[in-house]
């Protein structure tokens, strides 16, 4: 009786179910012993044994304590044990680290990211000491940081938007379809992509030009009289006195939209050495990189508010922010770290 072989198909490695504990029960009132059990249901024998062990309840019948085996006393008991199962919260080892994330967070405005991916390329804790992203963005969830999800920015679902691609119905200067693959792919550094920003739109509002450099991120926001094309050149002009030699070694290239206020951008390639390249109209994600930065601009300048009242030190604040934040794509430096670093290059070589 103890040496059945009439066993069902294996189930290694699996916990048991409802169902089978059922099995057990019936086998077990049978007086079938753990072994042969074992040997009914394919199972290690020490499973049944430690299933019997969890389910077994204590009771009294006729004046005697007698011990019996109840399937959803085991099936409940080992529930309950899996509630307690996988790694625990760090939050208390962690302390030190989780104070770090909030400070950044609440006054640098850094990203939960940026935060943890510095942190670690810096050194400043020990990795048993730290939690990572994804942990700290659960921690978030469940309620147990200051931090709140309505405290996330972009904590959001964005729809993707059809990249239908149009013909430019005037021509301002070289299309983006005649742009080096060396540019595309962001393996050369001196490319930037430009935009302009306004607040209020109302007459006499003064505006911001906004350039990224596509290979290092690094930002720089200018503010002019107002949104027009003489405002624009009047900026680029200044930046290149202030650039001097090195102008067309920095801005090799500038990447722009097909708005008014860039039509007589190009003509900056007859005073020096940097190409200018139009978009198609409406194919925004063709600036990617720049649009994206807008937005970071975006959190100290809210559209609707007059960019009349920010003062240029304040902007040179905003700019400071966007340059001082780690990226995961530069490996956690900040735009200002891998910006200086190309330039070093271009002095020293």
């Amino acid at each position: 009786m103890d040496y059945l072989n009439d066993t069902p198909i294996s189930r290694k490695n699996k916990h048991l179910n409802a169902y089978e504990r059922g099995q057990i029960a019936l086998l077990y009132s049978e007086g079938i012993s753990a072994y042969a059990i074992a040997k009914r249901l394919n199972r290690a024998s020490n499973t049944i044994r430690n299933e019997l062990k969890r389910g077994t309840v204590s009771q009294i019948k006729a004046n005697k304590k007698v011990d019996i085996y109840f399937p959803d006393t085991g099936q409940r008991v080992y529930e309950d044990n899996r509630k307690n199962c996988g790694p625990k919260f760090k939050l208390l080892e962690c302390e030190n680290f989780i104070e770090h994330v909030v400070d950044k967070f609440y006054n640098s405005d850094h990203s939960i990211d940026s935060i943890c991916g510095s942190a670690k390329l810096h050194n400043k804790f020990s990795n048993s000491k730290m939690v990572c992203t994804k942990t700290l963005y659960n921690y978030i969830d469940a309620g147990l940081l200051e931090i709140k999800n309505i405290d996330l920015p972009i904590k959001l679902k964005r729809s993707p938007k059809s990249k239908l691609i149009k013909d430019n119905k005037k021509k301002l200067g070289t299309s983006i379809d005649e742009r080096p693959e060396s540019i595309n792919d962001r393996s050369e550094f001196g490319h930037w992509e430009i935009d302009t920003i306004i607040g209020k739109k109302t007459k006499d509002q003064a505006a911001l030009i906004t350039m990224t450099e596509r290979t290092t991120r690094s930002q720089m926001i200018r503010k002019i009289a107002d949104k027009s094309s003489n405002s624009v050149q009047e900026a680029m002009t200044k930046l290149i006195k202030e650039t001097g030699n090195l102008f067309s070694k920095v801005f090799k290239s500038i990447t722009s939209d097909n708005g008014s206020e860039f039509s007589e951008l190009a003509s900056i390639e007859e005073v020096v050495d940097t190409k200018v390249y139009y978009t198609h109209p409406y194919s925004s994600w063709e600036r990617g990189t720049n649009e994206r930065h807008n937005g970071l601009i975006r959190r100290f300048i809210p559209k609707g508010r007059s960019i009349n009242e920010f003062s240029i030190e304040a902007i040179a604040r905003v700019q400071n922010w966007c340059n001082t934040l780690p990226r995961k794509i530069l490996g956690y430096l900040t735009p200002n770290e891998a910006f200086e670093e190309q330039v070093k290059q271009i002095l020293y070589n």
